[in-house]
């Protein structure tokens, strides 16, 4: 059953101590509906993030022991089994929803192997919007063929909500013919499988491969799923890129976000330099945040208007 919004907040506010929960579930519906993150910090009161800002919920102000038990309760009490999540400075939670992290790094030179003494966390709601894509889709096609796409948006924007309900709609022919498309789900935000079962909607269509690194996922898909679409959330890693080369070599089209606030941030960053360089995405979508809400815009690879 699709949850509502208020729903899915509720869902991620399980790993909060009872009474932190108890003040989130105490909310207006309407007004959890709108919550996009919780942020807890050291010694202040936990904000809640919607489209207009943070705003402080009275007297929930957070301790180290809370920032402890939400870590705990987030990996199951048994923080070791996602060390490599918490090294990237987040862990996935049932759902697709993400806890970032922050605190005092333990280094092995220069490699960040672990984190102690947490000091924040943010809480980001796995948010699903049936319909969002619609306005994109259709300038996503030339002469009846779906063309490779990038989405690019600062963190936080929505880039992979945008990226579910366009695999949504590919993978279930709504608005358009419906198409095989593999998923390289790293981090299990995209489908939150369980059981076998995607949590949120990726289309009737959509073989999901998820838990392993994306260039990982990406090369068993192609071998062994056959997608006509390959897609990925975030690419950021040269594997990544190798992976995608190879599928477009193999003809499937391709679907992945990247992070940035304009196209010029493309030529600035060598790893995506590089993608732009090698013709890989033929459509890109840039997301802004407007005081009128998220803004699309569709360009072609040389940033025409589409």
């Amino acid at each position: 059953m699709e949850l509502s919004q208020a729903a899915r907040l509720d869902q991620a506010a399980e790993v909060l101590p009872a009474a932190l929960r108890r003040r989130v579930l105490a909310l207006p519906a309407a007004e959890r509906a709108r919550i996009e993150e919780l942020r807890l910090r050291g010694g202040r009161p936990m904000f809640l993030l919607g489209p207009e800002g943070e705003t402080p919920l009275p007297g929930t102000e957070i301790t180290a022991q809370t920032l402890e038990t939400v870590l705990e309760m987030a990996s199951r009490s048994s923080v070791h089994t996602v060390l490599d999540q918490v090294r990237n400075g987040f862990v996935t939670i049932p759902g697709g929803h993400r806890l970032g992290l922050c605190g005092t790094a333990v280094m092995d030179g220069k490699t960040l192997v672990n984190l102690r003494g947490i000091s924040s966390l943010c809480l980001r709601v796995a948010r699903q919007f049936p319909g969002l894509a619609s306005e994109v889709l259709p300038k996503l096609w030339q002469d009846g063929r779906l063309e490779s796409t990038l989405i690019l948006s600062p963190p936080g924007a929505g880039k992979t909500t945008l990226l579910r309900d366009l695999i949504r709609c590919l993978a279930s022919g709504l608005g358009c013919p419906p198409l095989r498309v593999g998923l390289a789900d790293e981090r299990g935000e995209v489908a939150a499988m369980a059981g076998g079962v995607p949590m949120l909607d990726v289309g009737q269509r959509c073989d999901v491969m998820d838990g392993c690194p994306k260039a990982v996922g990406m090369a068993a898909l192609l071998r062994g799923m056959d997608p006509q679409v390959l897609a990925v959330d975030e690419i950021t890693a040269p594997e990544d890129v190798q992976a995608m080369l190879q599928a477009a070599g193999c003809g499937v089209r391709l679907l992945a976000t990247a992070h940035g606030e304009t196209l010029a941030d493309l030529d600035r960053r060598p790893l995506y330099r590089s993608l732009m360089a090698d013709g890989l995405f033929d459509r890109l979508v840039l997301i802004q945040q407007t005081d009128a809400g998220r803004r699309y815009t569709v360009t072609d690879g040389e940033g025409r208007p589409c």
